[in-house]
């Protein structure tokens, strides 16, 4: 059997494309991690941010400098919340199970982004 420059190069790309893969899907576990740690780092930030979330003028949490009392303290979140999805509810607007609640409605007023809400969201769901 005769092998071409042609077809061996077309061999050689299929098993580079099928390495590519693999490896693609060996390491998507690691960049899924890498990118949930990046999305609990950004929400930590923007909670603790005067300007934005600022959830520590209510919130004691984490290692907050100067929390507040007023709201409850953000600890074994995913004990009181188990379904992460009615975590983010309460974030984007705590009115809906609680019409008399102080906390703003970040999610319906727009004051935080999608973006920032589910990161907030993944960040107080370590707590």
């Amino acid at each position: 059997m005769q092998h071409t420059a042609k077809s061996i190069s077309k061999k050689v790309m299929t098993i580079s494309a099928v390495s590519a893969i693999a490896a693609f899907i060996n390491l998507s576990p690691a960049l899924a991690e890498e990118k949930a740690a990046t999305a609990v780092e950004k929400g930590k930030a923007v909670s603790v941010d005067r300007k934005k979330g600022n959830c520590l003028a209510c919130h004691a949490m984490d290692d907050g400098a100067l929390p507040g009392n007023i709201g409850p303290p953000l600890v074994s979140m995913k004990l009181r919340y188990p379904d992460k999805a009615k975590l983010r509810d309460q974030i984007w607007d705590a009115t809906k199970r609680n019409p008399n609640s102080i906390m703003p409605p970040f999610g319906r007023h727009k004051m935080l982004s999608e973006e920032e809400i589910d990161n907030i969201t993944d960040y107080i769901y370590t707590l």
